[in-house]
């Protein structure tokens, strides 16, 4: 596995929904870039075990993290402990959200 990755080259997105490119995958954790176009949105969700963080990268976006809704942009980075309902959303009319995403344990691989 590649150790070293540069977040700055991955900028594609996706038409019909947000674009996942991973970084890094081990049972102990992912990193993943996320690529949200204008209008597109992560659902709320939850995770049981597992803690995740958003880390604006580019564009601006809002991030729910339990009971918290944040305005986040380049240089925000946001917690979500397990169990907490998370999610996050890019409004119309602006520039595509880029995200490093970091999820532990891996929801899959654990």
């Amino acid at each position: 596995m590649e150790r070293v990755r540069d977040t700055n080259a991955i900028t594609a997105g996706r038409e019909e929904k947000l674009a996942k490119h991973g970084l890094f995958e081990t049972p102990n954790f992912f990193a993943d870039v996320y690529v949200l176009r204008p209008g597109q949105a992560q659902a709320v969700h939850t995770h049981g075990g597992e803690d995740k963080c958003y880390h604006v990268l580019s564009g601006r976006g809002r991030i729910t993290s339990g009971d918290e809704v944040v305005e986040a942009g380049p240089g925000t980075i946001v917690w979500c402990p397990a169990g907490a309902p998370h999610g996050v959303e890019n409004p119309e009319g602006g520039e595509d959200l880029r995200l490093l995403v970091f999820m532990a344990p891996h929801p899959r691989l654990a």
